[in-house]
């Protein structure tokens, strides 16, 4: 009986070494994935960040590309306009020019009917 006694003795000794190694095992192993995970996590969170920083430069471009195209519209208009009034005054002066040179030798004068005799005052400016 002494025999049966360390037998079981020594199976029961057996049977928690083996699970204690079944056990540090499993955390040995549970550590190990929660690590991989972390990892993971870590670099899902890396990649989410490198895709929201080129949408971010990708929608920086293109409104700094409307911008400048905003830009090119407006100082077209503003040219436009500005081409548009020198003719204008272009226009306006070519007129004035010709109207003041037609009038240079201007003829102002007076009549006056009196009885039988007709009084001219008249007068020629050259401006």
């Amino acid at each position: 009986m002494d025999t049966q006694n360390s037998e079981k003795a020594a199976i029961k000794i057996q049977s928690w070494w083996r699970g204690n190694v079944v056990r540090r095992t499993l955390l040995h192993a549970a550590l190990r994935a929660w690590v991989i995970q972390c990892w993971w996590r870590s670099m899902q969170a890396k990649m989410l960040e490198q895709r929201r920083r080129l949408a971010l430069r990708l929608y920086t471009c293109q409104e700094w590309a409307v911008v400048k195209v905003q830009a090119q519209v407006r100082m077209w208009q503003a040219r436009r306009r500005f081409l548009q009034a020198r003719q204008a005054a272009c226009i306006i002066q070519s007129h004035w020019r010709w109207h003041t040179s037609q009038t240079r030798g201007l003829i102002r004068g007076r009549y006056e009917v009196k009885a039988s005799r007709l009084e001219l005052d008249i007068e020629i400016l050259l401006t």
